[in-house]
């Protein structure tokens, strides 16, 4: 049975989670490739699937999300991994969270500045960039206007099956527009990756297509052993697990 106050109870509730658990794909290519630890912060946590690996590499994660179900699912995978020590979970609406100033290491940001409106994604965008230590990491997820949800084109215009939860989604990102958030001055990013693509989605309800954009950064400065993703040319050696 659903919790009423709960909108994420049934997705984090079920045995196969929603969104699945395997991390994303350009945040996990940076994790295997570079050392890490410190602190990190994971904004729209969800069931976890980026908390884990992050925590996994070595970070001390605060995990935050809306739904209480979402943390509770969290702290379980955690301790079954054998990172729940790493792990933090804060049940919180991500506009009302605070950020420290420089203090995070990484900060992850999967599926939740088009979850919340335009302006407060951008206050949000703002603390999260002020929010990054030197030599930090930052990865950014959202969906486009490319997204059969979307009532912009070309989104609009597709007839292919969008997601269930399409409704949730409440400020799709136009092309290019996380790209100029990176690149602004004050925001004191280095951008290593930033795509705009299409891609099924196969981890909840029917199948369905998706419009993101998605970037990967660091702050400003820095230069991490980074060989992109999939890595290109990297040393032909076998780092210690």
């Amino acid at each position: 049975m659903s919790a009423p106050t709960d909108p994420f109870f049934e997705p984090y509730d079920r045995d196969d989670i929603a969104y699945g658990d395997v991390p994303s794909a350009p945040l996990a290519a940076f994790l295997e490739q570079v050392d890490c630890g410190g602190r990190a912060l994971d904004l729209g946590a969800g069931a976890g699937r980026d908390t884990l690996a992050l925590a996994r590499a070595g970070f001390h994660v605060t995990a935050v999300d809306l739904s209480p179900r979402g943390a509770e699912r969290i702290r379980q995978r955690a301790e079954t991994a054998g990172v729940g020590g790493r792990v933090e979970t804060c049940v919180a609406n991500v506009c009302e969270h605070e950020i420290p100033q420089g203090v995070f290491d990484a900060i992850c940001a999967t599926t939740v500045l088009d979850h919340i409106p335009a302006d407060d994604a951008r206050m949000v965008w703002k603390r999260m960039t002020a929010g990054l230590r030197e030599g930090g990491v930052m990865y950014v997820e959202v969906h486009s206007t490319e997204d059969p949800g979307s009532d912009r084109r070309p989104g609009s215009e597709s007839d292919a099956p969008k997601s269930e939860t399409a409704d949730a989604v409440i400020n799709y990102f136009a092309p290019n527009q996380l790209a100029r958030w990176a690149v602004e001055e004050e925001s004191a990013l280095r951008i290593l990756r930033y795509e705009e693509r299409l891609e099924w989605d196969y981890t909840h309800g029917p199948e369905h297509l998706h419009g993101k954009a998605v970037l990967l950064a660091v702050k400003a400065g820095a230069h991490p052993a980074w060989y992109g993703q999939p890595a290109a040319f990297p040393r032909k050696f076998q780092r210690e697990a």
